[in-house]
């Protein structure tokens, strides 16, 4: 056990820090030990249960019931599934609505804002994305927008609680209420909100309507994995109808084996997740949410103050969430992938964000429970970053690069040639440690979504070969 458990230290080494409040994405920490340890002794107990047949081991039900029955009771009540995540989340409440909707060819409404997990079960389930724009001010749908794009053949509308990119929430009142005039299923996003907006709005945050309780509203997907604080493969769906639940699930006797009937898209699965999920939000409790909701309201509104007071940087938006974007001012002379590299180098991960339909590229952090303790210093780091960017300058890249990238038939390149061309600009994952990221990140930004995505696919390929 000892040496299994040094190679994977080992492994470790180079990984971003998943304590203390350093990685401003991807991980959610309370800053509570023993919560993370409760959740670690419930998975391990659930590891190998297997949900695939909740007949077989009914503490799968029990526990599921009462994870969905509170984040119902605080969402506005509904039907739920608790899945592994929030693509997984969205995923089922697009085959619901599209289940429920007799259109020949199905087309959902979303935000240029919206989560990619709509696009990818757009993909999967042969739906559609229709994307509207959103205000460059304020980086909310408008509703008017959201009513002229919907047609016959609509299935869902969607907004979100809030928005992952500037942490702003859509009029949900209204978009749900023109949907519902349609008769169009509304769903909203509270992947990342679900959990905490409702903590925020407790610790005195104006947080307007979003859940269930708001007519019109169909279905709502939560993470717990998120602001729930559970281990990874945590979220939830609701439903307002429990018909458009059943709409969700799939179920197969055209076969001579066991029965199958599954909640999920995944049919054999762990209970693990799920057990760590019912550990954290026992350990937690409505008290201890509500004290990291306080927490979290406190720094990110520190957080806001701090970065308007760094000369250069400007907070997009106003976010009611703890969800903050930053950009700089074209005259700064910041380049915002070389200040997130700079922050790296200073052990703070401070996540960047590609322009996209009229939003300029930014940087983007998630204010957590524990980043609290630390906002002070996260701030210094991003003033020194922001100086050293200045410093250096822009990233160079080299006359004539765009343009050849975005006419490559990257089809025609094997992985070890796309390998040699990342390798021609400075990208070399190989040597270990934290990579810098910024001509990466200034390639792609110059690139058009399309090509954006190729390059994506081969260097996920390039990576794992």
């Amino acid at each position: 056990m000892s040496e299994l458990l040094e190679a994977v230290s080992r492994l470790r080494a180079d990984d971003l820090p998943v304590r203390g409040g350093k990685v401003t994405a991807y991980v959610y920490d309370t800053g509570r030990p023993e919560v993370h340890e409760a959740a670690a002794r419930v998975y391990f107990e659930m590891l190998e249960t297997n949900t695939l047949d909740p007949t077989a081991f009914p503490s799968v039900v029990a526990m599921e019931k009462e994870v969905v029955g509170q984040v119902a009771d605080v969402l506005g009540g509904g039907h739920g599934i608790f899945t592994s995540g929030g693509t997984e989340s969205i995923m089922l409440a697009v085959k619901a609505a599209r289940d429920s909707l007799d259109v020949a060819r199905p087309s959902m409404v979303v935000p240029v804002t919206a989560h990619p997990a709509f696009h990818k079960a757009a993909h999967y389930l042969g739906v559609s994305v229709i994307q509207v724009p959103v205000s460059l001010e304020t980086y909310q749908v408008s509703p008017d927008d959201v009513a002229a794009a919907i047609t016959p053949s609509t299935i869902m509308v969607v907004v979100s609680a809030p928005s992952y990119p500037q942490g702003v929430i859509d009029p949900i009142e209204e978009v749900a209420a023109l949907a519902a005039a349609q008769g169009v299923p509304c769903h909203v996003d509270a992947c990342v909100g679900g959990w905490l907006l409702p903590w925020l709005r407790e610790a005195g945050a104006p947080v307007p309507p979003f859940d269930l309780s708001v007519p019109g509203v169909t279905s709502l997907s939560c993470d717990l994995h998120k602001f729930g604080y559970a281990p990874k493969g945590a979220s939830v769906v609701l439903f307002a109808d429990p018909a458009m639940r059943r709409r969700a699930y799939f179920a197969s006797a055209a076969w001579p084996g066991y029965t199958v009937i599954n909640a999920t898209v995944q049919s054999s699965k762990s209970a693990g997740p799920l057990g760590g999920a019912w550990a954290t939000m026992r350990a937690l409790g409505r008290q201890g949410y509500l004290e990291l909701g306080r927490s979290t309201l406190k720094a990110a509104l520190r957080l806001r103050e701090g970065l308007a007071e760094i000369p250069g940087l400007q907070v997009l938006g106003s976010p009611t969430s703890s969800l903050i974007a930053f950009g700089a001012s074209p005259s700064s002379g910041i380049d915002v992938f070389v200040l997130s590299d700079e922050a790296r180098r200073r052990g703070w991960f401070v996540q960047p964000q590609l322009s996209y339909a009229g939003i300029p590229a930014n940087l983007h952090i998630t204010v957590t429970g524990v980043t609290l303790a630390g906002v002070e210093e996260l701030l210094s780091v991003i003033a020194e970053s922001a100086a050293a960017a200045r410093e250096r300058g822009p990233v160079e890249v080299p006359d004539g690069l765009v343009e050849l990238v975005e006419t490559l038939e990257l089809d025609s390149l094997d992985d070890a040639a796309f390998a040699s061309l990342a390798s021609s600009v400075g990208v070399d994952l190989t040597g270990g440690g934290q990579p810098e990221m910024a001509v990466v990140n200034t390639i792609l930004d110059a690139l058009p979504a399309q090509k954006r995505e190729e390059i994506l696919v081969r260097f996920l390929s390039m990576i794992y070969t």
